[in-house]
């Protein structure tokens, strides 16, 4: 948890001791008891309606998350495709490709994954994917090995350019603001519904309320920090790219 997780929690348990009290002071325990029973009714209704939009919600930033680490994954593979190809080709052509794919995976690592925490692409990296394709295509083979190694370097390319979108397309919030807002609104309604409980022993009810609360909170931090899949404590790291690194043979 940073800091901003940190005041959430902190904030929300706050607040809602201040709202149990003042409705303790305001409102007498013999009315509210009076209430049990019809305000039961309607915060069973009202939590399991806030439990199903939070358990969606959860659904799908995970796997939003696990998409974008498999998509990473995929766009390394096909970049490694790339190389290995690119080594079998003549040179010239060949050690340019080589030396290209290289450039892509150091920009992804050192560059563009820093900018992807602020939802943008590395122009440069956009660049060599272009010069890389280029220098694909222009390859002429000669035979057909060569003609075989062509259509293999094309295909891992256009994967390559595919898983390179693919991901990109990723990187914007998943929960809109207007689910956002509803997770909020819900969460308010769900916490303000249990003050209207009447029990003898206010502290005790102090206890059930703020457990509830912190709970709702640490579900709406959990969102929060997997709303974003290359940012939070559950950012994708680019170790796909680095294990191609890695794991490199010694140049031509």
């Amino acid at each position: 948890m940073n800091w901003t997780d940190v005041v959430i929690m902190v904030g929300t348990l706050v607040g809602t001791a201040a709202g149990m009290l003042l409705v303790q002071k305001y409102a007498s325990v013999p009315a509210r008891e009076n209430c049990n029973d019809v305000a039961g009714f309607i915060f069973a209704a009202v939590g399991a309606f806030y439990a199903v939009l939070v358990a969606f919600v959860v659904i799908v930033v995970w796997e939003n998350s696990s998409t974008a680490k498999a998509t990473t994954f995929d766009e390394a593979d096909e970049l490694a495709g790339v190389y290995w190809m690119s080594r079998q080709m003549p040179l010239p052509e060949g050690a340019v490709l080589e030396g290209l794919t290289l450039s892509y995976a150091h920009a992804v690592v050192d560059t563009e994954w820093h900018e992807m925490a602020d939802h943008h692409s590395d122009p440069a990296a956009t660049a060599l994917m272009y010069k890389i394709r280029d220098t694909a295509l222009s390859f002429d083979p000669q035979g057909d090995q060569q003609a075989a190694l062509y259509q293999n370097v094309i295909q891992h390319v256009d994967g390559l350019a595919s898983k390179r979108r693919a991901r990109l397309n990723l990187i914007a919030d998943c929960v809109p603001p207007l689910l956002w807002a509803s997770l909020i609104a819900g969460a308010v309604v769900t916490i303000a519904f249990t003050f209207l409980f009447g029990l003898s022993n206010t502290w005790a009810h102090l206890v059930m309320v703020l457990s509830l609360a912190g709970l709702i909170a640490l579900s709406l931090i959990a969102i929060k920090e997997m709303n974003y899949p290359f940012d939070g404590a559950n950012a994708v790291k680019p170790t796909a790219f680095e294990v191609f690194l890695n794991r490199l043979p010694p140049p031509r």
